[in-house]
């Protein structure tokens, strides 16, 4: 009786209690302090607002009904570091020579297609070292950096020696020559090259291999016979295993173009089934290793598949006459920590940008950055790196949805600015193989667009006139770095590459420092004031005038709105949020991945789960993602694991294994793929 009666006594006239009455001021006080614009407007003092005042301005509350969701976009950000670095000599390599081609001992019509077909003139640096040492029947391990024309330093001698040999070559021989490449869309990119410098050549059939495509009319076409073919490693080891009529009888050079890639993610088990399979038909042959960064990996395969090679590398500082690598140095070059000690080098035309910005503002200052580049100054063509497939088809529809489709049709032809359409496209590696290469001939030929990707369009991928080159999520070495921004700038082009950190990485500035790499900062608040242009992200108030000049307060209230579109189309079914939180998942766990010796730079502690959420267009961090340690989560005892349990964890492991390695995977094993997805 006595506690019933205390329960009446704090219960107010209405029969709530006050706890309810703290609440409505709490919400009050949080929607007043939205934007400073609004409070200055109501003329306010500094005392807590009256509850009554408010409820009667219904107008003022309707107003600020957009930023209740996500007022503290521009609060509780951790402070962006200034970045320390010493400027650095960077590498340089000179990409092109005054040397023509009639200069090199080549057959005419090979000389005129060089010309004609490929409109080529000159010899870029790694061309004039390259082709005379090949000519000579040599072996060789190239080094030189993305877009200097490798591709033609091999194809140019190879297509030379099989033209000229005495008997003429039967397209039922089979391989003359083998060409390994590390992912379909570079085969493609090979093969067209090759078909180009054989234009001459009719009676030399090349081929490619590749994951994705049927099998059954590949084995048709090596029925047939192909001379030079061209392959990514795990579909040939396949066709190793199943299809008789392969064999490596006349086969006379082995390329392994992109080297280093071929090796990530466990292909140097099937590189080491290939070599198998040719030293036991045919021991000679002429072997060249092509790749732009040397990691030890490739100084191993050098060691097992060269003979006494002539080591070649472009770069001004090492650059040498061409010596043969003695058994001695090559060691001494595997032992020493290639990750440590290898300076990269870098297109003298490329300029390179970092950006500083808190997880919560990721998403609206990518927006506003694609925004200023594709549709404010002169049509751009850009690649956005991404590091997980489910990222990059989560970002591609929420960008289509709110930046190009669903915000021009909700506001048609507001301005001449929304005429211009962004076109996006995506590439990565677990889309169906006829997918991609129509998406990646789109984006070849297009003049504009935005590709999102992950690092399957990372190497040797020559996608013409690529403007900016963007990373969304910063690579796992300087090597993957240098890769990545060589989509632009390539031979000779001019071109810019941005990488984007959340303040706790700025120490990868250094690291890149420390590899002669040089990176100019670039401010997040000049690339979001690039809103100011765009008025479909104005905050609409009676009596505002149009605004001009750059005023901080409306950039950031034009940022909120935008961040609110996002969060609207997330929110507007169960099917997007459940997919942005996929996303969300598949973004830690590509984080849990970085090497060791990164892991004090990107370490998953150093993220608020809260704010990363934010730049998936999630109002909150979601409850049920996998448990995963990150910045203010307890640790939870857990009881005993039981076995069941246990070899989930395993399954886990190895399922993330397949993962990874899907996104360079050629297909092979397709039929078991699908059994074990059902």
């Amino acid at each position: 009786k006595q506690s019933g009666a205390l329960k009446r006594k704090l219960q107010s006239p209405h029969g709530n209690p006050p706890v309810k009455r703290k609440r409505k001021l709490s919400i009050n006080t949080f929607r007043k302090g939205a934007t400073e614009a609004g409070r200055r407007e109501e003329g306010s003092s500094s005392q807590k607002p009256v509850p009554k005042k408010q409820l009667n301005d219904k107008n003022e509350s309707q107003k600020n009904k957009p930023f209740i969701k996500t007022s503290s976009l521009f609060k509780n950000n951790p402070d962006i570091p200034e970045i320390q670095r010493k400027e650095v000599q960077q590498v340089q390599e000179n990409v092109f020579t005054t040397d023509s081609f009639s200069q090199l001992d080549l057959h005419p019509h090979l000389i005129s297609t060089i010309n004609t077909v490929l409109n080529i003139c000159s010899m870029t640096s790694v061309q004039k070292q390259t082709i005379p040492v090949l000519l000579q029947g040599r072996d060789a391990l190239v080094r030189s950096q993305t877009g200097s024309g490798k591709t033609l330093a091999y194809g140019i001698p190879l297509v030379q020696s099989l033209q000229g040999m005495e008997s003429k070559i039967q397209r039922s021989d089979g391989p003359y020559a083998l060409v390994l490449v590390p992912t379909r869309e570079l085969a493609l990119q090979s093969f067209d090259t090759i078909q180009k410098l054989l234009k001459p050549f009719t009676w030399i059939v090349p081929g490619v291999l590749m994951g994705g495509e049927k099998r059954k009319s590949e084995k048709a076409r090596l029925r047939k016979g192909i001379n030079i073919l061209i392959s990514t490693p795990g579909r040939l080891v396949d066709h190793i295993k199943s299809t008789e009529c392969i064999h490596f009888r006349r086969t006379q050079w082995l390329i392994i173009d992109e080297a280093d890639r071929i090796l990530d993610l466990g292909f140097e088990k099937d590189v080491a089934v290939i070599l198998n399979a040719l030293n036991a038909e045919r021991e000679t042959r002429q072997n060249v290793l092509l790749s732009a960064t040397l990691t030890e990996g490739v100084t191993r395969l050098a060691d097992i598949s060269l003979n006494d090679p002539i080591s070649i590398s472009i770069a001004d500082e090492i650059q040498k006459v061409p010596e043969p690598a003695s058994q001695t140095d090559r060691e001494a070059s595997s032992s020493s920590n290639c990750m440590e000690q290898e300076n990269f080098a870098v297109p003298e035309t490329l300029k390179q940008y970092v950006m500083m910005v808190p997880s919560k503002l990721r998403l609206v200052t990518l927006a506003a950055f694609i925004l200023q580049k594709c549709k404010f100054e002169k049509r751009h063509k850009m690649i956005i790196f991404f590091s997980s497939c489910e990222q990059v088809e989560f970002y591609h529809e929420l960008l289509v949805q709110v930046l190009s489709g669903g915000s021009q049709s909700e506001q048609p032809g507001r301005s001449s600015l929304s005429s211009v359409s962004l076109q996006f496209l995506r590439l990565h590696g677990d889309m169906e193989q006829e997918e991609r290469t129509e998406v990646f001939q789109e984006f070849l030929k297009s003049k504009t667009g935005i590709l999102l990707c992950t690092d399957v369009a990372a190497r040797g991928l020559d996608l013409p006139q690529v403007t900016w080159s963007v990373q969304y999520n910063a690579p796992a070495s300087p090597a993957e770095y240098i890769h990545r921004i060589g989509r632009t700038a390539r031979i000779g082009c001019r071109g810019s590459s941005l990488l984007v950190l959340v303040p706790s990485e700025a120490e990868y500035v250094s690291l890149l420092a420390s590899h002669k790499i040089n990176v100019s900062e670039l401010k997040m608040e000049k690339v979001l004031a690039s809103l100011m242009k765009d008025d479909r992200f104005r905050l609409h108030r009676p009596g505002s005038k149009k605004s001009c000049g750059k005023n901080p307060q409306e950039v950031r209230e034009r940022a909120t709105v935008l961040q609110t579109k996002f969060e609207n189309h997330v929110h507007s079914s169960e099917g997007t949020v459940r997919w942005a939180k996929k996303a969300l998942q598949s973004f830690l766990c590509a984080y849990t991945t970085y090497p060791r010796n990164l892991k004090h730079i990107f370490h998953i502690r150093s993220l608020h789960l809260g704010h990363v959420a934010k730049s998936f267009g999630l109002r909150d961090a979601p409850q049920n993602l996998t448990a995963l340690p990150t910045a203010g989560s307890k640790k939870k005892t857990k009881p005993r694991p039981k076995r069941s349990e246990l070899l989930k964890k395993t399954h886990g492991k190895q399922r993330l294994a397949e993962i990874l390695r899907s996104e360079y995977s050629s297909g092979m094993d397709t039929a078991g793929a699908k059994v074990k997805k059902k």
